[in-house]
């Protein structure tokens, strides 16, 4: 069972990967206004999903941080949880 910061996790990897994908199809698709709007779409669910993220849990990397310099690689690492 993946906890609630997983699933988060998780989505969040999801709505980033589909903003790299959309990006890369604009490069040669720049005319496509569907897919830019989807792209916008993608790009607030991921912030708006980031910023809840490090309310609940901390910065996501060391660039996000606000105060203590290692906050970001806070426990528990990915080995350290046990699945199902």
């Amino acid at each position: 069972m993946m906890t609630e910061r997983e699933r988060m996790l998780r989505r969040l990897s999801s709505y980033d990967f589909a903003v790299t994908e959309l990006h890369i199809y604009l490069d040669t698709h720049p005319d496509d206004a569907a897919a830019a709007k989807t792209l916008a779409d993608y790009e607030q669910k991921s912030d708006s999903l980031a910023r809840d993220f490090q309310e609940k849990f901390g910065p996501l990397t060391p660039m996000n941080e606000t105060g203590n310099r290692w906050a970001w690689i806070s426990d528990p690492w990915p080995w350290d949880t046990q699945e199902g």
